[in-house]
């Protein structure tokens, strides 16, 4: 008889057992937020010196003047511009690697699976000291195009890898079926293909995206005489960081979380 089978799998947690899970996960939580909630905290702070770092107040001048360094102003739209350019650039070469990896058979092909996970495995600082020595030996001058060069670099590999987790489950019937009905296969590949696999783009894209924002380390070998954000906000932080930084990283976290919510509430409706 079935119903008198034993069970099967891991043994169920006790009551202790579920409720120390539940404290742990809420631990972890708190570790990964608090940090953010201190930098939204203190981007609404009355400071009445150069210094952020103890409370003194509350106030919205910082989001009404968050413009107002213009030092501050120029790194972040250069760090936007690197971060736009080098998304869009490298997520649509990562796609087509994807798509060949995936797809098609050709010599190499193991090779380059493994080229592939080299950037993401190396270092920041071997990638960034050998793209400096790649510049200097060719005798190119480092600033905004040197700093794009290197963020889709270092941005292709995440690129591959997320776009062809969703390529290896796509179901290749559906374009032989769109071929049987006379489409081409540019037809084929816009209509059918593309809409398909974009989660996997768009989700490979926010990645690059947030990695080119983040960069630090490659950037700074890379940057020569131009400023950026993460590089900016390293100067000030040994002269004191003004509230504008956090009000830049509060809008920056809120972009992410608004594109988080819309896809749950998208997958939530699917």
């Amino acid at each position: 008889m079935v119903a008198n089978a034993p069970d099967v799998g891991f043994p169920r947690p006790g009551r202790r057992g579920g409720r120390f899970l539940s404290l742990y996960t809420w631990v972890v939580i708190a570790y990964l937020f608090i940090p953010i909630f201190v930098m939204i905290a203190f981007g609404f702070n009355d400071i009445s010196g150069r210094f952020n770092f103890a409370w003194q107040g509350f106030t919205f001048e910082h989001y009404a003047n968050l413009f107002e360094i213009p030092e501050l102003t120029e790194a972040l739209k250069n760090s936007l511009l690197i971060a736009v350019i080098s998304t869009t650039l490298a997520t649509a070469m990562g796609t087509l690697v994807a798509l060949a990896l995936t797809r098609y058979r050709f010599r190499g092909k193991g090779a380059m699976n493994l080229g592939i996970f080299l950037p993401m495995a190396t270092p920041e600082i071997v990638l960034g000291a050998s793209l400096l020595g790649l510049f200097v030996t060719l005798k190119i001058d480092r600033g905004l195009v040197t700093m794009i060069i290197a963020h889709i670099m270092f941005s292709i590999s995440y690129v591959v890898v997320t776009v062809r987790a969703r390529v290896a489950g796509f179901d290749l019937s559906l374009e032989d079926a769109a071929e049987d009905l006379g489409a081409s296969p540019l037809t084929v590949f816009w209509t059918v293909t593309f809409p398909l696999i974009f989660p996997g783009i768009l989700a490979a894209g926010l990645l690059a995206f947030a990695l080119s924002i983040d960069d630090f380390v490659i950037t700074l070998f890379n940057a020569g005489g131009t400023t950026w954000f993460p590089g900016w906000v390293y100067g000030a932080s040994r002269i004191g960081v003004p509230p504008q930084v956090n009000v830049m990283g509060t809008l920056i976290f809120m972009l992410g979380v608004g594109y988080a919510v819309v896809a749950l509430l998208r997958a939530r409706k699917d």
